[in-house]
């Protein structure tokens, strides 16, 4: 009986394979092929898109990543997102990682209502919540102005940095204290018992064994913070101190009327290399991070 009901068993399982491999193939299609198409397009000279857009480029034109680097000054654009993405990312672990520790280990009064706060923060869209940062910020600035004589928090690079780790701090001590609570507390009591403090003891004994959940906090952030746009066009406003995904939309807005195709994506190319290759590099660290924790517990 059980030999007969082999033959049943694997056609289900092929069956159910094929259901989930054509899905699959169809959405890497649909995902693979606009970004071959835009890496393809970055190398055409403009009058190749009034012969044919769809047709493969006749060579390899490089001038349009030198015309989208230098003419539309996307090398400036990526110089600030480099620093404010780098300064949210040590802002948001320097916060986050405390935070999440203490959350996780620790009992006290207003424990549950942290916790619940941080929660809450999860269900906030921050593209809800632009206006009022600005108006914020402006009325901040205006203060200023009135007292000292010179603005601050409009058109810096440092505040950007803070709001954007400001607004990913929810979700990040929402990952890392759950991986926090998965780990042993014996290595914890083994270092009181040396002598360690707690401080000590997070540093030197939590944060190395947490290494995957953090690895996976950074690269989700640093997708996030790379790619934002609204913030950023809302906070900064002096051409000089725009992001890459602003000084992208502008490039695009400034071809509208000139018609430089190529330039424009190229520019595309350049917002979207550094998250693919940091993306490829890394998708199997992302990927355990994400459940080691699941799989501790």
């Amino acid at each position: 009986m059980r030999k007969k009901n082999k033959g049943p068993i694997r056609e289900t399982s092929a069956a159910s394979k094929v259901l989930i491999y054509i899905p699959l193939i169809l959405l890497a299609i649909v995902i693979i092929v606009p970004v071959f198409w835009v890496f393809m397009a970055s190398i055409k000279e403009n009058v190749e898109f009034y012969r044919n857009p769809w047709a493969l480029p006749e060579g390899i034109y490089l001038q349009n990543f030198a015309d989208a680097w230098q003419k539309a000054d996307m090398g400036s654009y990526m110089l600030n997102s480099v620093l404010v993405t780098a300064l949210a990312l040590v802002i948001l672990i320097v916060v986050s990682l405390p935070a999440s520790y203490v959350l996780a280990r620790f009992k006290f009064k207003s424990r549950a209502f942290w916790n619940t706060l941080f929660m809450a923060g999860l269900f906030i869209n921050v593209n809800y919540i632009v206006v009022p940062i600005f108006l914020m910020l402006s009325e901040g600035d205006t203060f200023l102005r009135k007292t000292v004589g010179n603005p601050f928090f409009l058109n810096n690079l440092f505040i950007l940095a803070v709001v954007y780790a400001a607004t990913a701090l929810p979700f990040t001590i929402y990952l890392l204290s759950g991986y926090f609570r998965t780990l042993a507390k014996d290595y914890e009591e083994a270092a009181y018992v040396d002598g360690a403090s707690y401080f000590r003891t997070m540093v030197q004994v939590i944060i190395p064994m947490a290494k995957p959940s953090i690895v996976t906090v950074i690269l989700f952030n640093f997708l996030s913070f790379w790619n934002e746009y609204i913030i950023s066009m809302t906070m900064l406003t002096q051409p000089e101190l725009k992001t890459l995904p602003v000084g992208l939309m502008n490039l695009m807005a400034a071809q509208k009327s000139a018609v430089q195709y190529g330039q424009m994506y190229a520019g595309l190319v350049i917002v979207m290399l550094p998250t693919l290759i940091l993306y490829m590099c890394v998708q199997k660290q992302l990927t355990e991070g994400m459940t080691v924790g699941g799989l501790k517990g």
